[in-house]
């Protein structure tokens, strides 16, 4: 396996006259740090984990996320059958609100069906066969620094709240899920939480075979004490004799995926802004949605300061004010660091700017260019 260059930024000037910007990098060897923490995770805890496609669908490198992983977990039909294609393995199918098409068609490719209501699940239950089935619940609890993705937030529709309907539909499930993390670093906070789900649906646990305990744990922190989250997460099917599992999305990719952008001009207008020839809204949303600035690969470090914003026509698309250690000129490349998670998955074609290719960096040093986007797929995204 080749070194990892200590700063992305050196890749992207070596490979600056064969890959043409903007572009999304996948690097394998960052990749691979999350994965073998994760299989950590499962030898040590017990807990089987599934990729919440949700957050990161880049199938282009399923061959390597699916040797430390148990399969897949979508919110939808399209990601279940692409979970059952591209990854193989387990496939939950989770949707907040199936239609009738949706179940019928979600069967060939599930191995778990999970409901986000009791009527739901009343509803459709009689028309799978053969499938466990689960049932989301909300436990009233959660973590989360931020309230748009809080999913125990007020008047949250997401999962099943009231005990008694609950209990009254146990029968026909042999799981449970409850979603409640949102980039939780913190053991003991899970731990607390962990045991507040335990006391108030010790019945129901007590009756179900498995149980999701959903995704938002950032244990591929360095800092994250992870022997402490496997002893939770043991003691926890110890108590209740239950699977666990865990939807890590966020967490089986940090650190791994960046946005490699050029300078396209220099404007001034109170500061220096560099504009660069991608956007906030079409290819980092995120940083719009949660009012986020992105990070900098190398970190942002120097004296010379710029606004560094994308060109499109949306007057906030901005993706930050950082330092350089060098004055930025026309044709300077700029990396952009957390471009992995819910980057991809939520790339638009607002402006009808260029949509960044796909780009993968393989363990063994290949620079693999596994998808471009041209003229006609902007037309046949639209009608």
């Amino acid at each position: 396996m080749p070194a990892i260059e200590h700063h992305i930024g050196d890749f992207a000037e070596k490979h600056r006259a064969n890959l043409k910007t903007p572009y999304y990098l996948i690097d394998e060897a960052r990749l691979l740090k999350n994965l073998q923490r994760a299989q950590y995770l499962r030898e040590r805890s017990g807990a089987r984990l599934v990729l919440a496609l949700k957050c990161f669908s880049t199938w282009a490198v399923f061959d390597l996320m699916r040797n430390y992983l148990d399969g897949t977990t979508s919110s939808s039909l399209y990601e279940a059958r692409l979970g059952h294609d591209k990854f193989g393995k387990e496939v939950h199918a989770y949707n907040v609100a199936f239609s009738v098409d949706d179940i019928d068609g979600v069967q060939p490719y599930a191995t778990k069906i999970i409901f986000n209501s009791v009527s739901q699940l009343e509803r459709l239950a009689p028309r799978v066969d053969g499938i466990p089935l689960g049932l989301r619940i909300n436990p009233g609890i959660s973590h989360s620094a931020f309230e748009l993705a809080d999913p125990a937030r007020k008047c949250s529709r997401l999962g099943a709240t009231d005990v008694h309907e609950i209990e009254r539909v146990a029968h026909l499930i042999s799981g449970a899920m409850f979603h409640f993390n949102c980039e939780n670093d913190d053991v003991e906070k899970l731990r607390e939480m962990l045991e507040a789900i335990s006391r108030n649906f010790e019945p129901l646990l007590q009756k179900v075979e498995w149980v999701s305990l959903g995704g938002g744990i950032s244990f591929t922190k360095e800092t994250y004490p992870i022997d402490a989250l496997c002893d939770t997460l043991a003691e926890f099917a110890r108590r209740f004799r239950v699977q666990v599992y865990l939807e890590p999305g966020e967490a089986m990719v940090s650190g791994s995926g960046f946005l490699i952008a050029q300078v396209l001009d220099i404007v001034h207008n109170d500061v220096d802004v560099a504009i660069v020839d991608a956007g906030t809204e079409p290819h980092m949303l995120d940083l719009l949605i949660y009012r986020m600035e992105a990070r900098t690969e190398p970190p942002a470090s120097g004296r010379f300061a710029y606004q560094v914003a994308g060109r499109t026509c949306l007057a906030g698309d901005v993706f930050g004010t950082f330092t350089f250690p060098e004055k930025l000129e026309v044709g300077s490349l700029i990396a952009f660091a957390d471009a992995a998670a819910y980057t991809m998955v939520k790339k638009n074609w607002f402006n009808g700017l260029a949509m960044p290719s796909i780009v993968v960096r393989r363990l063994d040093g290949r620079v693999d260019v596994v998808r471009t986007f041209g003229y006609e797929d902007y037309v046949s995204a639209l009608s």
